[in-house]
C-alpha cells in the first residue's frame, strides 16, 4: 500500500459525501462502479440506480456527514475503508452509523463498489 494510494482513496470518499451533501448525481455516477450494492444499515439494498435516484430524489437527504475513526487500507487494485458515519438530513434527522467501503481502482480512478452499514 502506497501513501499515494491512501490519499487517493481518503480523497475520493470525501468527494463522494460531498456529492451526497450537494445531490451531485454526476459526481456519484462517476465515484461509483455499475455494480455498485449499496447496503443500508436497515439491511435495505440498493442498486447504483437507485442509490443515485434516492439522493437526486431528496428521499435521502444528508445536509451535512461528519466522518470519525477512518481507517484506510488498500491491497492491489481494492481499498477497504472503515469509519463512524455521522449525518444530519434537511429534515432534522440524524443518525451514527458504523460504514464499511470497498473501493475499486479502475484506470487509475477508485470507484465505490460496495458499501455497507451498520447501527451502533
Amino acid at each position: 500500500m502506497s501513501q499515494n494510494d491512501t490519499v487517493a482513496v481518503t480523497e475520493a470518499v470525501e468527494a463522494f459525501h460531498h456529492a451526497i451533501t450537494s445531490v451531485d448525481a454526476a459526481a456519484l455516477a462517476a465515484l461509483t462502479a455499475d455494480e455498485l450494492t449499496y447496503g443500508h444499515s436497515s439491511g435495505r439494498l440498493e442498486t447504483k440506480a437507485e442509490f443515485i435516484e434516492a439522493i437526486r430524489s431528496g428521499k435521502s437527504d444528508f445536509s451535512e456527514i461528519a466522518v470519525s475513526d477512518q481507517t484506510v487500507s488498500v491491497v492491489d487494485n481494492v481499498a477497504m475503508v472503515r469509519h463512524v458515519f455521522a449525518g444530519k438530513t434537511l429534515s432534522g434527522g440524524k443518525n451514527k452509523i458504523g460504514v464499511l467501503t470497498i473501493w475499486l481502482r479502475r484506470q487509475d480512478q477508485w470507484k465505490l463498489v460496495a458499501r455497507q452499514a451498520v447501527k451502533l
